[in-house]
């Protein structure tokens, strides 16, 4: 599973739980809220209401009747013979063919009226009514309050409060939490992809590819603000020391095989140039004198050529041998210009180029090991450049490093001996060793620099040093 995929993931779990709590606490206190204008409490209260009216109706239609038929209450007779002066209620009574009927009457129908036909002789025929007080209790003024009160049931129940909030309710949290896991999402993506890209770069950078770098925004000049940036700069920043220490060691390395093989060949050399200049110049020594001018001649170029092998044998031991270090605080500005100012006198047809960085660097490294790297390759610049030739030198420091270029306009190295510039090789050219430049880089690399070949500004082979600030 991945970062991304857990982070959701604990989103789910940390969300879902309090969610769901949320909304049974809501709906909770929402049906206790309701509780109390319920449509069911509601209902049986009208239900109880109607049943009320009914049996009080019903009590005083009994009683009213009752008191009819015993003649404790006295009828109002409305004869046939006035029949057009009956009110509307009796006409209809009269005309339905009922025997009896109960009803209403009053302004707000505060009476009970018991309507029967009477058969009697004469004007006796007609319709009796009976009427009882109801005690100021108006049953159509109770008929229409309860009519009301079931058609606010019947709403209501039409619109269900409870389920409507509810799902409103659920509707709104759905919708919060559904926008609040958007910006999760991007955020779980943004931390996610660094850290996985950081993931595969260490396991690629494990299995032996050191060219592997992560971008950053602090790449652009910006630092990063979060850890995962600065993890991700910390990688490229170890993956580079890595890859920089890890060549100084194969070269180390190598230029210990070779030191050793230089500590051999010098000794075996002394060894067996000692003997022969010896016998050469015992051979002068014993040599007629008719004879002497050619042979004088023949020991002078012998004795000459061991010179030049034992100048190389030194050359050898000195390659071999493990200067100390003892590093100090430079000023890489006046370790420079005094180099350049020693040079000028020996090649006065080479024109000088200084620029310095105004900061003023300052390096932490031997002095003699940095004069001696300097004056190789300004050396090696001049010879390259020959006469009316240029030379460059430019300093600048960075935060961990100071940087010397130099520059020469001369021919340039070709791609077969910039491969293996900085191995030891024998050359015999005039006051050549063919070693300058790999003692420079070692020396470089014992006082926690390095020497490299750079793209040259002017046309010729170019070099940078780099010394720990």
């Amino acid at each position: 599973m991945t970062l991304r995929t857990r982070l959701i993931a604990v989103f789910f779990a940390s969300t879902l739980l309090p969610l769901a709590a949320a909304v049974w606490i809501t709906t909770t206190l929402l049906d206790r809220s309701l509780r109390y204008s319920t449509t069911g409490e509601l209902d049986r209260l009208s239900r109880t209401l109607e049943s009320t009216a009914k049996q009080f109706y019903q009590r005083e239609r009994d009683a009213l009747k009752q008191d009819a038929l015993a003649g404790r209450t006295p009828p109002a007779m409305y004869a046939t013979a006035d029949r057009a002066r009956w009110p509307e209620p009796v006409r209809f009574f009269w005309e339905s063919g009922e025997t009896e009927r109960f009803g209403v009457s009053g302004a707000n129908g505060e009476r009970v009226d018991y309507m029967r036909r009477s058969e009697g002789p004469g004007d006796r025929i007609g319709v009796e009514i009976y009427s009882r007080d109801l005690g100021g209790i108006s049953m159509e003024q109770l008929s229409t309050e309860v009519r009301q009160t079931r058609s606010l049931v019947n709403a209501i129940d039409a619109r269900d409060l409870r389920r409507g909030f509810t799902l409103t309710l659920l509707v709104l949290l759905g919708v919060a939490w559904a926008v609040s896991l958007v910006p999760l999402i991007l955020i779980a993506y943004r931390v996610s992809r660094p850290i996985e890209q950081l993931t595969a770069a260490l396991t690629e950078f494990a299995d032996g590819d050191s060219s592997r770098r992560l971008t950053t925004g602090g790449e652009s000049g910006v630092p990063p603000r979060d850890e995962v940036g600065r993890a991700v700069q910390a990688f490229n920043h170890m993956a580079d020391q890595l890859e920089e220490n890890r060549e100084r060691l194969v070269h180390l390395t190598r230029m210990a095989s070779w030191q050793s093989l230089a500590r051999k060949t010098a000794h075996e050399l002394k060894n067996s140039l000692t003997p022969i200049r010896l016998t050469v110049e015992e051979m002068q020594a014993r040599q007629p004198a008719s004879e002497r001018a050619f042979m004088d001649q023949a020991v002078q170029i012998v004795v000459s050529e061991i010179e030049s092998l034992e100048r190389r044998v030194r050359a050898f031991s000195e390659f071999a041998s493990e200067p100390p270090v003892h590093p100090e605080v430079l000023d890489i500005n006046a370790v420079v210009t005094e180099r350049v100012g020693l040079l000028r006198p020996v090649h006065p047809d080479v024109t000088y180029v200084v620029r310095l960085d105004d900061s003023g660097p300052r390096a932490h490294a031997a002095p003699d090991m940095v004069n001696g790297i300097l004056t190789n390759l300004l050396q090696n610049g001049a010879e390259a450049a020959g006469p009316g030739g240029v030379g460059l030198v430019l300093t600048r420091g960075e935060s961990e490093r100071v940087l010397i270029d130099v520059h020469d306009s001369g021919p340039g190295l070709s791609d077969e001996v910039s491969a293996t510039l900085f191995e030891p090789t024998i050359t015999f050219k005039k006051n050549g060793m063919g070693l300058g430049l790999s003692i420079a880089k070692k020396n470089a690399l014992l006082s926690g620099g390095d020497v490299a070949l750079i793209p040259g500004e002017l046309g010729g082979a170019a070099f940078r040093v780099s010394l720990p600030s």
